[in-house]
């Protein structure tokens, strides 16, 4: 590992949180809800009566992980939801379905901030793809969440139901830096940009854009342009050597004895 690698790694951290999924029935579904918590840090995941053993240790279920086997090769599988629960404390139901009673409902956004701070051992747990958690498993909990969606449409696959959760309990805990994906640029100075603009006038002069003589304003327009651009070195460099083909190319074109009658044609300067 490089000195950079050590520098950009994200140090462990401990993980209190279980998701649990009642009575799973499709590997692909177990397979995205590992991913989706591996990604936002989360490693514990249970399973409480699966509707086949091995439902989380398939061919289907491996590939929707996609890199992330080793919390499905992790997972327990157990009996009750008391089980699962066991260390939690603060069991949060995940149900859209309305109850005639039961523990409150909340949107993750407005209650998780108040759990983490409170340092609970949070289980969240979610229900049967077909039918969602049945009312004696969520009265079992201490919160219900329920994710705001459009009030028409409220159906979401148990892999985003999962991932959505993971992501507001992960930025309730403090989230993760975003890492730059390109390197740093390093910008122009001024001495960069005039040297750009002298390059330009030139070029403009030969090629009959800029009369020298009546400049007007096209030249501070100009350096305004490229100050509102913030060019980068690199694009200075581009810009330079754009202007140099276009010389070359206007002292091509002009050739031999065009290019005496060429000088004594006087340009005409332009605004742009």
């Amino acid at each position: 590992m490089t000195s950079d690698e050590t520098d950009t790694a994200v140090a462990p951290l401990e993980d209190t949180t279980t998701f649990v999924l009642v009575e799973p029935s499709h590997a692909g579904n177990v397979g995205a809800a590992a991913r989706a918590i591996k990604v936002m840090g989360f490693g514990r995941l249970v399973l409480v009566r699966p509707r086949a053993p091995e439902v989380h240790l398939g061919a289907e279920a491996m590939a929707r992980a996609s890199g992330a086997a080793d919390v499905l090769e992790a997972a327990r599988r157990v009996d009750t939801l008391a089980e699962a629960l066991q260390g939690a404390t603060l069991a949060c139901a995940t149900a859209m379905t309305p109850r005639d009673f039961g523990p409150p409902t909340r949107a993750p956004r407005e209650a998780l901030p108040a759990a983490a701070a409170a340092g609970h051992r949070v289980a969240f747990v979610f229900g049967p793809e077909r039918t969602g958690l049945a009312n004696d498993d969520v009265y079992r909990c201490h919160l219900c969440l329920s994710i705001p969606t459009h009030p028409d449409y409220g159906s979401l696959n148990l892999g985003q139901a999962v991932q959505l959760i993971a992501y507001d309990w992960r930025q309730a805990l403090g989230g993760f830096a975003v890492r730059s994906r390109t390197p740093e640029q390093r910008w122009a100075d001024a001495a960069a940009v005039l040297g750009l603009l002298e390059h330009w006038q030139e070029t403009l002069v030969r090629i009959g854009f800029l009369d020298p003589a009546a400049p007007k304003k096209l030249l501070p327009r100009l350096n305004q342009l490229a100050n509102r651009a913030r060019l980068t070195e690199e694009e200075v460099h581009i810009l330079r050597g754009i202007a140099r083909a276009a010389a070359d190319a206007a002292r091509g074109a002009a050739g031999g004895a065009d290019v005496g009658a060429d000088m004594n044609r006087r340009p005409r300067s332009h605004e742009g």
